[in-house]
């Protein structure tokens, strides 16, 4: 194990943009005050690839965005805070545009980034918090649309030997909520460094039918939406909903939607026969809202002490300042024990908790 000292002289000598002993409160958009021993900001792989090899034993963790992280203690080891960007077009026709992505960019500007330039794909994820390059991990999704629907290659460099590595979209397997850097084994294993994502150039295939898209657009009279205008009535979606977490500690949905049998169903229809469902490609399963579920159990609105249930959006657990990491799991873990008593239903968190 290195000594302080000659951590510091690694750190010196490679000129690393390092922070010693830290908070880590304006990293997370929960806003949990907690401390890592060292901070890097990581601004090119040149930089990456110095720490793997001068500290192979060191603790790492690879953060973006933090906005979906739940830190319960200090973190004892190196945070990689991905800062790498850029963005460049590798091909494009006359139809369909393809750019290469560095991790470090934010989410959002991007987004914005291409529906300035009239590239249809993403619109519908606009205000989603965080990095690029966390984005494929948790395959993000949001009123109809998933990242996975326009990656084609996401390109990684293994945190143990340094090695570059590329997953094409099979390779990536993505799921709801889901992908293979989320596998237990590959957790913390792969920093993404850049996406490769394919996008329309005209002839745009937009999503208006999923949550209140077609009512805001009807509200403003627009009866052929542009990408511009599905992104705008997204970001109005999103801002009546979520709280910024600028003012208020959150992590957007804190709960992935559950998934339940037909069976399963038919027998809470005739005891909620107002619930809510999404069919799947499997005719048997269906998709219950977890917001829902947490609202019917009367959680909305509730408050504890620093933390409660957004009253605006029952999905949203919120820091009101001042809470640790803890308060708010215990507060997850209460609201799923009571779902699964009232419902049968198991609610998983969306949050990784560190």
């Amino acid at each position: 194990m290195l000594s302080l000292l000659q951590v510091l002289v690694i750190f010196a000598t490679n000129k690393q943009v390092m922070q010693k002993n830290i908070s880590l409160k304006n990293y997370n958009t929960f806003g949990i005050d907690v401390k890592a021993d060292w901070l890097a900001k990581i601004e090119s792989e040149e930089q990456l690839l110095t720490i793997i090899d001068d500290l192979p034993d060191m603790p790492k963790l690879i953060l973006g965005g933090g906005s979906n992280v739940l830190f319960l203690q200090d973190f004892k080891g190196i945070v990689l805070h991905n800062e790498i960007k850029g963005i460049s077009t590798i091909d494009e026709d006359d139809k369909y545009i393809r750019l290469y992505v560095k991790g470090g960019e934010n989410w959002h500007d991007l987004v914005m980034w291409t529906v300035n330039n009239n590239y249809g794909g993403i619109e519908n994820l606009a205000l989603i918090p965080g990095k690029t390059g966390t984005a494929p991990i948790q395959n993000i999704g949001a009123y109809g649309v998933e990242i996975k629907d326009v990656v084609t290659k996401v390109h990684t460099i293994d945190m143990q030997n340094g090695t570059p590595k590329t997953f094409d979209n099979k390779a990536c397997e993505f799921g709801y909520r889901q992908s293979v850097f989320k596998k237990p084994e590959n957790k913390g294993k792969y920093f993404i460094n850049a996406i490769e994502i394919k996008l329309q150039k005209k002839g745009y295939r937009l999503n208006t039918k999923y949550g209140a898209i077609q009512q805001v657009l009807i509200e403003k009279k627009i009866d052929i939406p542009t990408i511009k205008d599905v992104a705008e009535a997204v970001m109005q979606i999103r801002r009546s909903k979520l709280p910024d977490p600028k003012q208020t500690g959150n992590a957007g949905s804190f709960f992935k939607n559950p998934f339940i049998k037909r069976s399963q169903l038919n027998y809470l229809q005739q005891y909620y026969p107002d619930i809510p469902f999404y069919p799947t490609q499997d005719t048997h399963i269906f998709k219950i809202p977890a917001g829902w579920l947490i609202d019917q159990a009367g959680w909305k609105g509730k408050r504890f002490g620093n933390v409660g249930v957004h009253p605006a959006q029952a999905l949203v657990l919120v820091n009101y300042g001042g809470a640790k990491g803890i308060e708010i799991k215990n507060l997850a873990e209460r609201i799923t024990e009571d779902i699964f008593q009232k419902f049968g239903i198991y609610l998983h968190p969306e949050v990784n908790y560190i």
